[in-house]
Order: C-alpha cells, then sequence, then structure tokens
C-alpha cells in the first residue's frame, strides 16, 4: 500500500467540520460512520478527525445532488401547453 505524505493530508476536528458544513458534532460523525466523511481516529487518546478533501468532495456531492433536484422539479413542473403548444385536448381522460 503506498505511503501517504502527511504534509499532503489536513486533518480537521469534528467541530470544525460541523462548523463548514452547518451541522453538530454527532451529524458529522454519523456521516463519518456512514463512510460519506473520511474520519480516522488519531493521537493518544485517540480522537476522530476528517479528511478536509472529504469534506471538500461531500460538499461537491451536494452541490450536484441540489442541481440535479432542481433540473428534475423544473421539469416536473414544466406547463404541457408550454412544451406542445395551446392546442385544446380532444378526449381528456
Amino acid at each position: 500500500m503506498p505511503e501517504i505524505p502527511t504534509s499532503d493530508v489536513r486533518l480537521l476536528a469534528p467541530a470544525q467540520v460541523g462548523e463548514v458544513l452547518g451541522v453538530s458534532v454527532d451529524e458529522v460523525m454519523a456521516l463519518v460512520l456512514e463512510g460519506r466523511l473520511r474520519g480516522m481516529r488519531v493521537g493518544s487518546p485517540a480522537r476522530w478527525r476528517v479528511e478536509e478533501a472529504s469534506v471538500a468532495a461531500y460538499l461537491d456531492d451536494q452541490a450536484e445532488e441540489a442541481r440535479r433536484t432542481a433540473l428534475w422539479q423544473q421539469a416536473q413542473n414544466a406547463s404541457f401547453p408550454e412544451l406542445w403548444g395551446t392546442g385544446s385536448v380532444r378526449h381528456p381522460d
């Protein structure tokens, strides 16, 4: 397994991640335990730390999900007359 240079990995405390994401420390820990954020226990005594890069990736994923949801809702809210013209419906069911 290749070694990761420690200078390339920045670790944040769960409280710092919570401030960035606007959530509680418990919610940050839930994201770590679900695998949505990369976290590890380091030090003695062991304390949880979260990789800064995983926080950025999580925010990117959330932004993409929000974009897709907005596009889906926009498609669902489109009115058919705007799409297909203003003709009347001959056999409404």
